[in-house]
């Protein structure tokens, strides 16, 4: 398989905007930080954690996650998102992933879960 291995991380900034509130995604009434956002930019982390060492031809899907949404962000705020491989079993790898603002407060915590995969063969599964 590929390099993947336990301490591999990747971290991302991101500006919440509009685009990115409760009610612009359909997760509430309020224009803060939707959940559904917070959770894409984790997926987001995770996968770039472990792009460089997969394998050509080879891509990783979520299968599994958990996550704690913890305090609201307003439209402005700048957050940044950690993403660590805490073990590799096989194809399965487990990332605990971390978001905080500026100020060092924890916004949401969790972990990610995602199967490596052969892309062509995953996609010739579902006939695409």
């Amino acid at each position: 398989m590929s390099g993947i291995q336990k301490g591999l991380t990747a971290s991302l900034t991101k500006d919440v905007t509009e685009a990115d509130t409760a009610l612009a995604v359909g997760s509430g009434s309020l224009p803060v930080l939707g959940t559904p956002r917070v959770l894409a930019w984790c997926e987001e982390a995770t996968c770039d954690a472990i792009a460089p060492v997969l394998e050509d031809g080879s891509s990783s899907v979520g299968t599994r996650v958990r996550l704690d949404h913890l305090a609201p962000s307003p439209v402005g705020a700048v957050v940044a998102v950690v993403a660590t491989v805490t073990a590799v079993d096989g194809r399965l790898v487990t990332f605990e992933v971390v978001v905080t603002d500026t100020d060092g407060r924890m916004l949401a915590e969790g972990e990610v879960r995602r199967v490596v995969v052969d892309a062509d063969r995953f996609l010739a599964r579902i006939g695409a």
